[in-house]
Parts: C-alpha cells; structure tokens; sequence
C-alpha cells in the first residue's frame, strides 16, 4: 500500500483531485465498464486538464508509484485499473472543439465515442470511431480504431493529425506529421506504451446518415460461406460486422451488421447478395442517422455487465473455422454473448503496415470471442468456453491480433504482444526504450524496452 506521508504529497499538489478509499465517490469512480473487473487503487487521481495528468505522473515516478490510466474504461480486461496503485483518471476531461470549415476536432481524452460523435454531428461530421458509444476515444485510437467506416475513411489513428502527450518523465510534448515524428508514429497503434494521450485532432468527414442495420439469419455453414464471401467483394462504402450468436429462446443464429455509406436504393444494390440469400429471421436494416448507426447496441451490451473476451485475426472463414464457430455457439451464453467477426477491408487496408504503429493492413477478421453474463458464479465457465473456442480457431487463424482486442495479454505473455505488432515490434521496442526506459508505462499489452537481437 502506499505510505501515508506520501498521499498526503499527492493531495498537496493535487488539491481536490485526490480520491483515497475513505472517499465517498471512491467505489463510484473505481468502476468501469467490466462488472467482472472488482479492483481497488489506493488512490485515484481526478484528473481535470493536462497540467493535472503530468503532476500525477511526476509524483508516481518521484514514489516509485505503480500506475494505471483511465480513459473511458471500457477495456474487458481493466487495464484502467490496479490493485493498491494509482489510477491516473481522465474521464472528467471531455473538452471538445469542432471547426466545421476545417473539417476537424480537438478532443480531451476523457471523451466516449457518443459524446464526441454528438458534438460532431451537429455540424454533419464525423471520424472513424468504434461501434459502442461506452467506448473511450483514447484507448480506441491508440491502440488503431476500427469502426463503421473503415473501408471508406480508414481506421481511428489514421485519421489523427496531432496528439498531446504527457510521457513518462511527466513533460507535455506535441507529436505529429511535423513534430516528434517517431512518437507520433508509435502512438497511432501502439500509443499507450508510450505516454498518456490529453489532446487528440482528428481529421472530420462529412456524414450524417447511412444505410445500415442488422440482418439475422438461421446459424448454418451456408451463411457463415455467404458473409465471407459478401464481405471479401465489399465496396469500400460498405462496412460488416458478424455474429454468432444464441438467441433467448435457444435458437443459433447469425447476425450481419452493414453500414452503407449512401442511399438507401444504393445500399439495397450493394446488399443484394444478402436478400437473395433468403428470408432473414429478423431484418431491421434501414436508412438511419450516423448517431443511431453508433449506438444500435448500446442496450445489449451496457456497463457492469460481466465480459469476457479472447481474439484472432483470420483471414477468411475456412471449413475449419466454419465447423468451430457452429460447435461452440451451440454451447454459447444466449445473445449478447457472440463468436464476432469485425472486418477491415477498403481505405484501412490499403495503408502500408509500416506507415503507423498499427501492422495490419490487409483484408481480415478481427475474431471476437466474448462471452456476456451476469451471475458471477458463472464466470470459470464463461472463461474456459472462451479459451477453448480460441484454442479450436487457432489453427485458421493468423500468428497476428489486434491490440485492442488482447484481453488477456498479461496471462498471454510477450509473444502475443509481438504478434499484435508484427514487423513493427523491434522498432517499437527502439522506441520505448528512448521515451520510457524504466517501463512506467506498463499497465497495457506491453512492449518492453529495448533493441530484439
């Protein structure tokens, strides 16, 4: 635990911003998306600006202070949050300012993805940003940010222009094209390695409706071959996401999400595949604002829930893969419980894999594995389903995952990390041992400093 003599430093330079466990707000604070997550820091630092962030990591550093950062908290795996640590929190910080005619944001990082896409949307804009409104920007953004856009206007981080970061020194420097060139490189992909994001500009797009919504057909192999088929010849407007699931009643189904950038009479001619395919189970697809595309299911998966998740990417849904995914969401949790399969294609997949931190540009799946419940009794069960349907899916799928989607990392080890940066990882591992030798930075999926032999 942390001495007494030394929260009493932090509340004399943060006065106001120092939450102990005796705090009223503490319990209510401490929360964050997970409800499986259940941890207590020994103190929790109520960040309201970049002045506050870089104080509270001097005063870490100068205690030997382990850290945690709390954007929007939404990660399945708490990385916000350490047992008798300090949580570093941001989640007051929700400054944004839009400049419709340049087309851009300056975002604080204590934003969710609803709260920024609100202020943009009055003005008709937009940037590629998630499919959960829960969801922090930070933590999206830098670790790549897929979303409903990606074909056309590629991921989150690539559409970042300048990032202010405090590092782990406790010094506020700006990076971007122009600035601070390998930080900035490294923080669109790989970014919470490096120092703690307070500012991010975004470069906006002119969007305020789409054509897009659910379609859920019976589970069958033959639907699971149509969606890999319908989404490998998709056009860069059109961007999917499926599901397998189980609905209440027991029933195996599969879910294929579109986001058609245009008309309804174009969106139609670009799912006609699907409408040939039969009559869906439930077809709820549909002209509708940008705002009610992000938030389509925010009611299924709401915070405290119990979430568990595992990930891979695959290329393409094989015969093995295929016979996996119908095994396991026989045995599955109903619905929102899925085997997801959220695709990059089109702009996101045309970047070079050395261009940003983020290695993975060719058309794929990220493979969502991710249980929900609410009975903490049936949390070992949820956990080994998991694994095993990752275990029986590894053979399909590619030595590459996305860093987001690395839930378990810490029980995973290094090469998993390794495998979510690829090429990029030697020179990342340059990188942090020039900006955060001694590691401070290291609650999250973690590159360890140094040159690779």
């Amino acid at each position: 635990m942390i001495a007494t003599k030394v929260i009493g430093e932090f509340e004399r330079h943060l006065p106001g911003r120092i939450l102990t466990r005796e705090h009223p707000d503490f319990d209510r604070v401490r929360k964050i998306y997970n409800g499986m997550i259940d941890r207590k820091p020994a103190l929790i630092a109520r960040c309201q600006g970049t002045s506050d962030v870089a104080s509270a990591v001097r005063l870490a550093r100068r205690h030997d202070v382990r850290a945690s950062i709390r954007g929007g908290g939404h990660n399945f795996a708490g990385k916000a949050v350490l047992e008798d640590g300090l949580m570093i929190d941001l989640s007051e910080m929700k400054g944004i300012t839009v400049d419709p005619k340049r087309q851009t944001a300056r975002a604080q990082t204590g934003l969710k993805l609803g709260e920024f896409d609100r202020e943009t949307q009055k003005h008709g804009l937009m940037t590629p940003l998630g499919v959960a409104t829960t969801t922090g920007i930070a933590g999206l953004t830098l670790g790549g940010g897929y979303g409903w856009t990606v074909g056309e206007y590629g991921l989150a981080c690539d559409n970042v222009t300048r990032l202010e970061v405090v590092t782990a020194e406790g010094e506020v420097v700006e990076c971007s094209a122009d600035q601070n060139q390998e930080l900035f490189w490294g923080m669109r992909g790989a970014g919470q390695n490096f120092g703690i994001a307070t500012q991010i500009d975004y470069r906006l797009h002119a969007l305020s409706k789409v054509y897009g919504g659910p379609l859920f057909f019976p589970l069958s192999a033959g639907v699971l071959r149509l969606f890999d088929e319908f989404t490998r010849a998709a056009p860069d407007r059109l961007t999917t996401l499926g599901a397998a699931t189980k609905m209440p009643d027991g029933t195996l189904a599969f879910g294929i999400v579109v986001c058609y950038l245009g008309s309804a009479a174009e969106g139609e001619q670009a799912i006609k595949a699907l409408r040939d395919f039969g009559k869906p189970m439930v077809d709820l697809v549909a002209e509708r604002p940008y705002l009610e595309m992000q938030s389509l299911f925010d009611k299924d998966i709401p915070p405290g829930k119990r979430y568990y998740n595992k990930a891979h990417n695959l290329r393409r849904m094989n015969e093995g893969a295929i016979d996996a995914v119908l095994r396991f969401t026989a045995t599955m949790l109903p619905y929102p419980s899925m085997i997801g399969f959220q695709r990059l294609h089109g702009a996101g997949a045309r970047v070079s894999p050395d261009a940003t931190a983020f290695p993975h540009r060719y058309d794929h799946y990220v493979v969502w594995i991710s249980p929900v419940e609410e009975d903490a009794a049936l949390d070992e069960a949820m956990i080994q389903w998991t694994q095993e349907c990752w275990e029986a899916l590894r053979p399909h799928a590619d030595r590459a995952v996305y860093v987001n989607a690395l839930d378990d990392g810490a029980a995973e080890g290094e090469v998993r990390v390794q495998e979510a940066y690829g090429a990029n990882y030697s020179r990342l591992q340059a990188l942090k041992q020039a900006i955060d030798p001694t590691n401070f930075f290291r609650q999250n999926s973690n590159i360890q400093p140094g040159l690779t032999t």
